[in-house]
């Protein structure tokens, strides 16, 4: 088949590759759409030991199955791979099973393919009134819809229910719609590239770093640098939760002081429960997170040209969607 691989700093090569090995447990998927993942560029630029080259990146897909009792059947992939056996699992919070792992991180090739092999369990049926570039925006979503949840819950209940999202790409967007669908309607969106401001004001109140001039009971950070963590921590109200997603750098930018003399609630947010996955899809289908258009799709063959476009910030939308079959 063939593939988008990784194969050393800032270099992709579209290429012929071995066909996946399919377990006793497991489904081939025929890839329709993946989608580039933050984590995929961070792989891309030598930053993510977890993903060393050879490597065919990418998790955020939908597809078709092909062959055994569920031949031709539209999937959503659920790319976290768990025990299902550890006390973490048991309760319910898979994301955070020591025994994990995700598709596109060693040992598990990605998404950017014609094919992929996946648990049984891990897929999610898409009914026939959905496209599969929709389906294959589950993933991405998923993580916001995680995050706007535990967000919610950890709010004192006498606070006021307004958001600020640091970063306006898929991920701040998804957590934008997340939290629209859970009835929250005071939301706004800082992201620094013009172009990409442009593009989401319709979708959603987008505003540049220097207009942010209040407090937020909630602040998300969908970026994770420490320029984004140091809003993060100014622009959250006392007594407020900051829920922390993005992984643009490990360290800086948390003012530690202020968050323990407001009594700030601070939170790492990591992928998604299986809950949170089908509950994300179901909204997708129920269509209770809008229209989803905010797309871009493209042949996986010009993989690498949107890689370095991505890199460069010369595109406007939030997502783009590689598709093996363009």
């Amino acid at each position: 088949m063939r593939a988008l691989v990784y194969v050393g700093e800032e270099q992709l090569d579209f290429r012929e590759v071995m066909d996946p090995i399919v377990n006793s447990d497991e489904q081939l998927i025929k890839v329709d759409s993946a989608g580039i993942c933050g984590s995929d560029m961070h792989a891309f630029l030598g930053h993510d030991e977890r993903r060393p080259a050879p490597l065919i990146l990418g998790h955020e897909a939908s597809g078709i199955i092909l062959g055994g009792d569920r031949d031709g059947e539209r999937v959503t992939i659920n790319p976290l791979v768990t025990c299902k056996n550890c006390q973490a699992c048991k309760a319910g919070r898979e994301n955070i099973c020591p025994n994990r792992q995700i598709i596109s991180m060693a040992p598990r090739e990605g998404t950017f393919a014609e094919m992929v092999s996946v648990p049984e369990t891990n897929l999610v049926k898409v009914p026939s009134h959905v496209s599969l570039d929709k389906a294959a925006l589950t993933e991405p979503l998923a993580v916001s819809w995680h995050a706007a949840r535990l967000a919610l819950e950890a709010l004192h209940p006498s606070m006021d229910r307004n958001v600020l999202i640091v970063g306006g790409g898929a991920i701040g967007l998804a957590s934008a719609l997340a939290f629209k669908a859970m009835e929250i309607e005071n939301i706004i969106i800082v992201e620094p590239n013009s172009i990409r401001r442009k593009y989401l004001n319709d979708q959603c109140n987008v505003i540049a770093f220097e207009k942010v001039d209040q407090f937020f009971s909630i602040v998300v950070d969908a970026v994770g640098f420490r320029q984004t963590r140091e809003l993060a921590s100014a622009k959250v109200s006392p007594g407020g939760v900051i829920t922390h997603i993005g992984l643009g750098e490990d360290t800086g930018g948390i003012d530690v002081r202020r968050i323990t003399l407001q009594e700030i609630n601070f939170i790492g947010t990591y992928t998604y429960t299986a809950g949170d996955f089908k509950n994300t899809a179901q909204a997708i289908f129920d269509g209770r997170l809008g229209p989803l258009d905010w797309i871009e799709r493209r042949p996986l063959s010009e993989g690498n040209r949107a890689f370095r476009e991505i890199r460069e910030g010369k595109i406007a939308s939030p997502k783009i969607l590689l598709s093996p079959n363009d």
